[in-house]
């Protein structure tokens, strides 16, 4: 059906009279008339009676009038969706829990009259699959291990140096040390079951694992993070990796120890993706906010892989 014949009906309902619902318009009367005309046969009713003072809905045209106005409702909604500045923001955060995850739970409290849809994308294929497609406007990803460079048309941007920390339970060999240098986790088993192969999370802890002697370990089904914490506790073999800024919480009777890793210090790497035609006003907000936010980088004492792109 089509939306100006719909849009004329009602303007003529609510005016009364098609000659001011022309002049609304800024259509013809007589375009108007045709457009009545050709609604008439669609449908095959008559919609309104021509009186002395104007024009008057039938029976049929005013059961037709609700349903008119709810088309040009959903149309609006429909357009507004991908409007730039009149839909939500849409960003990939990866997960709840994690970082970026934070980063924008800052940004939405410094700009809560930005709509934003929150997304959760598994690696940094999907994510630049759907930055170029439009499904998202943003991405949080650590970029772009060897091999994998980055489309021409996504830009990116270093947002925040992430400190890792280690995690052991109560019954772990370092659970006292107030700090470990990274040489001597080498010949400590290091558990990580949700480092998938071919992620881009997967390719930083192999080359951190090949440059310091780490035994990262990714065997085993992927149960979740309450799992993984569960066994951390209760196994003195084992401890995991952990971002500072990663939200956990975890039952008193764990135990559980965050140690600061030192000499030097891993930071993992998250930079924000877009892609360089996107239009979304709401984006370079985002971005002036995460600038604003933002760090030191590759400060001293720190260590990230060679692939990783400069701020």
């Amino acid at each position: 059906m089509d939306l100006d014949t719909v849009r004329t009906f009602v303007a003529v309902a609510d005016a009364g009279q098609f000659r001011e619902a022309a002049a609304e318009l800024a259509v013809t009367q007589q375009a108007v008339s045709k457009r009545m005309a050709a609604l008439e046969r669609d449908l095959g009713v008559r919609l309104f009676t021509r009186t002395p003072r104007g024009a008057q809905l039938t029976i049929d045209g005013q059961a037709f009038l609700p349903h008119a106005r709810e088309l040009l409702r959903v149309a609006e909604r429909a357009v507004a969706s991908v409007r730039p500045g009149r839909r939500p923001l849409r960003v990939d955060v990866i997960a709840s829990r994690v970082a970026p995850s934070g980063l924008m739970r800052g940004f939405h409290r410094a700009h809560p009259e930005i709509d934003l849809d929150v997304m959760m994308l598994f690696d940094v294929e999907r994510a630049v699959g759907a930055l170029r497609s439009g499904e998202i406007d943003a991405s949080f990803r650590a970029v772009a291990p060897p091999g994998r460079r980055l489309p021409e048309d996504i830009r990116s941007v270093r947002v925040l140096d992430e400190r890792l920390q280690l995690l052991t339970g109560p019954a772990h060999a370092l659970a006292g040390a107030r700090s470990v240098p990274l040489a001597r986790l080498a010949g400590h088993r290091i558990w990580m079951p949700g480092v998938v192969p071919g992620t881009e999370w997967a390719a930083y802890y192999d080359d951190l694992g090949a440059e310091f002697g780490l035994t990262i370990e990714a065997t085993g089904p992927n149960f979740g993070s309450d799992a993984l914490l569960d066994t951390v506790a209760d196994t003195p073999a084992l401890a995991t990796f952990m971002g500072e800024r990663t939200r956990l919480v975890w039952p008193t009777g764990h135990g559980l120890r965050r140690i600061p890793v030192t000499d030097p210090t891993p930071v993992y790497p998250h930079s924000l993706l877009w892609h360089r035609d996107n239009p979304h006003p709401a984006l370079a907000t985002l971005r002036a906010h995460l600038a604003a936010s933002a760090g030191g980088y590759d400060a001293a004492g720190t260590w990230t892989p060679g692939w990783v792109i400069p701020p």
